[in-house]
């Protein structure tokens, strides 16, 4: 893993057309401006866990079972 250490209104680039822009710093926050091409999938990682979570569940439960449970909601 590569670490750096950036400041607010710095930046870095990864490949030819990915920029990572620090916006702010704030306490043990950091927002980050993120430009990357349309065909680039920006997730945060978190998110990105849960849909495969969800996605393993759905296969284990399979798919009846899943439509079962849908179909039960109040």
């Amino acid at each position: 893993m590569l670490v750096l250490t950036r400041k607010s209104g710095e930046s870095l680039l990864i490949g030819d057309d990915i920029e990572l822009k620090i916006i702010e710093t704030l306490g043990d926050k950091v927002k980050i401006g993120i430009s990357a091409p349309d065909k680039v999938k920006v997730l945060r990682k978190e998110l990105f866990q849960t849909i495969e979570e969800n996605q393993q569940a759905a296969h284990t439960i399979g798919k009846d079972a899943l439509k079962t449970l849908l179909n039960k909601r109040p």
